[in-house]
């Protein structure tokens, strides 16, 4: 069964829960699959005992509006099929196809009406929603979804130390324990006027907006001192923001073309007759996830294959 969504609001019998993680994915790596499973994971014990449907999406866009260029569409959206194959994932090809830039706002307002009685959730890192008052009305997001925040911190050299720096677990560390002093501290990295929308319980993302619009009509209803139906469910529709305590080392895609380009360069000093063969050591590195080739730790080996035999990111010497 393909993965790829893009129909509008399914016929189901209850709210769907629906959550996306936006980006280039250029090259689409392990450390975005890390994200979105472990958004999954969390929230399909409670999908299930709500009988709510659920589905966690990657959502690539045509092209950020931080960057002059990018693969083309096409190659990103047959390495996500490839890396999101046989799991839950699925693809929503919402941006893709538009003629860029794409806003995120944008996009979530179509989400919003596509899907209007489920609940939202856009997947972002911190260090993305600190900057959201850069956004093109990105302090608005809001107003459609709710956000899920990663504790994203500084990203790693994919070349040294990958396995011990990379510390993505589909499920929460039994080591770590968020503090009042640690949740304090990174709510006060997101843009000030959002800091109120914050909650401690992911389970506030996943309420309806008809529900809660329902519960505030019965609240005001009672309220002697309520100074206005319409402001207040204006306020009551508006996302919450859930953040991820647990620490993430992220790697960026930029990283990994780098790494790229650098295995281009090192084999490229190689004369020509050798170079054929010195190539296989790469492709069973990644094959065989041994520690040799530090990319055999984020791509996946069909993505990974995929790259070499398209001649991506100046991967052509590998073929």
């Amino acid at each position: 069964m393909p993965n790829t969504s893009n129909n509008p609001q399914e016929t189901t019998s209850a709210p769907a829960i629906r959550a996306y993680l936006g980006g280039s994915f250029d090259p689409v790596h392990n450390g975005h699959l890390e994200v979105v499973m472990s958004v999954y994971q969390h929230l399909l014990p409670i999908a299930k005992q709500k009988q709510r449907p659920l589905h966690v999406s990657l959502l690539p866009n045509a092209r950020s509006p931080f960057k002059t260029q990018s693969t083309d569409p096409n190659h990103r959206l047959t390495m996500l099929r490839l890396a999101t194959k046989n799991t839950p994932i699925q693809i929503s090809e919402l941006e893709l196809w538009q003629a860029p830039p794409v806003y995120t706002i944008d996009s979530v307002r179509t989400l919003r009406q596509q899907y209007p009685n489920d609940s939202l959730i856009f997947i972002m890192g911190m260090d993305s929603a600190h900057s959201l008052d850069k956004w093109k009305d990105g302090l608005r997001l809001t107003d459609h979804v709710n956000l899920w925040v990663f504790n994203r911190q500084s990203s790693t050299d994919v070349s040294v130390g990958v396995s011990e720096r990379f510390s993505v677990s589909a499920m929460p560390s039994k080591n770590h324990t968020a503090n009042a002093q640690d949740i304090a501290f990174l709510k006060s990295q997101l843009p000030l006027s959002l800091q109120p929308h914050t909650t401690e319980s992911m389970i506030e993302l996943l309420v309806p907006p008809t529900q809660r619009s329902t519960d505030s009509s019965n609240a005001n209803s009672n309220d002697p001192n309520s100074t206005g139906l319409k402001a207040d469910l204006k306020n009551t529709n508006q996302g919450h923001i859930y953040i991820d305590t647990r620490p993430i080392t992220a790697v960026s895609s930029t990283q990994i073309r780098e790494q790229l380009q650098k295995l281009e360069h090192r084999t490229n000093k190689i004369p020509v007759a050798e170079r054929q063969i010195a190539s296989i050591a790469p492709i069973n590195d990644i094959i065989s996830n041994t520690e040799s080739n530090p990319l055999a730790k984020w791509l996946n080996p069909a993505v990974y294959q995929y790259i070499i035999a398209h001649q991506l990111y100046s991967a052509a010497q590998f073929r």
